[in-house]
């Protein structure tokens, strides 16, 4: 693979544009505002972050193309036989902690990486909602199967239960959300076809999104809402720092504290037997909604 820094980059930057500019225009009083940084030895990105919105209370819209004379373990777990190895990745990732209980919490990223003529792309995005609607999920994982489907048939069903099975928190046995489609280590397409793919997902994921964003943002909640969604981002904190791959390769490789850490909600709280004296639409996010299903 000849190299195609410049190329890439222009393909995520445009990605990450389309991203904060559709979600932005939902957001009457706060912006995307830019965070463009450059560290000698590592590479360049631009972290779009969003604060204090009346729809979005945090969000963060991160591009960024790094290098690396070693491969992090945690890019490595699958080929051993490029541990230690110079590499490249760009990509983008996105987390969305929205002020309204009722419009879920959303998570994207996609990514190519290289080591010398090898490479592989990866990615997805899944939803963590904090009160459950069926219409929401079908919605969600129409959009994914959709993106899947015009490159290969057996693309959503793989995707969708690795999204299942890798955004669970063990410690916790429950899933963090409804899951999506999440794939990783993906070298079966041409470099053409995955980039497509690639675009595919990033189209789906902010069409869907910006849908819940619409039909939700209006929602009326008070207090126990709040107390509750606090709750259950506790849940998201929890799975990032101890499992997510994409947080411990920025930390492994160096990467910019500041845009690894976007991922992470403004306000959440931990509270002692959590689960007890739910609310019926709570207790049903965890009995209806949590458990791996079908949902198209």
């Amino acid at each position: 693979m000849k190299d195609n820094s410049r190329r890439l980059a222009e393909f995520f930057q445009k990605i990450q544009t389309d991203i904060y500019t559709a979600f932005g225009s939902e957001e009457p009083e706060a912006f995307f505002l830019p965070d463009e940084w450059q560290r000698e030895g590592l590479g360049q990105g631009v972290s779009r972050v969003i604060e204090g919105g009346a729809v979005l209370e945090k969000g963060g819209v991160n591009y960024s193309q790094v290098s690396g004379a070693s491969l992090p373990g945690s890019a490595t777990a699958k080929r051993p036989e490029l541990a230690e190895q110079p590499f490249t990745a760009t990509g983008v990732s996105v987390v969305i902690h929205p002020r309204n209980p009722y419009v879920p919490t959303s998570h994207f990223n996609v990514r190519l990486i290289q080591v010398g003529d090898f490479w592989w792309v990866g990615g997805g995005f899944d939803l963590t909602p904090y009160y459950g609607f069926v219409e929401d999920c079908v919605l969600w994982h129409e959009q994914a199967r959709a993106a899947c489907d015009l490159h290969r048939p057996h693309f959503y069903p793989q995707f969708k239960k690795h999204c299942d099975d890798y955004f669970y928190l063990k410690h916790r046995e429950e899933a963090r959300g409804i899951g999506g489609i999440f794939f990783d280590d993906l070298t079966e397409l041409s470099l053409e076809e995955a980039l497509a793919f690639l675009a595919h997902v990033a189209e789906a994921y902010r069409k869907g999104y910006l849908a819940l964003i619409q039909r939700r943002k209006n929602s009326a909640y008070g207090e126990r809402e709040k107390k509750f969604q606090a709750m259950r981002r506790g849940r998201y904190v929890e799975f990032n720092l101890i499992y997510d791959r994409g947080t411990l390769f920025g930390l492994q490789s160096g990467g910019r504290t500041e845009s690894i850490l976007i991922s992470l909600p403004p306000m959440v709280a931990w509270h002692y037997q959590d689960k007890k004296a739910l609310e019926p639409a709570e207790a049903a996010l965890y009995q209806q909604f949590l458990p791996a299903r079908d949902w198209v």
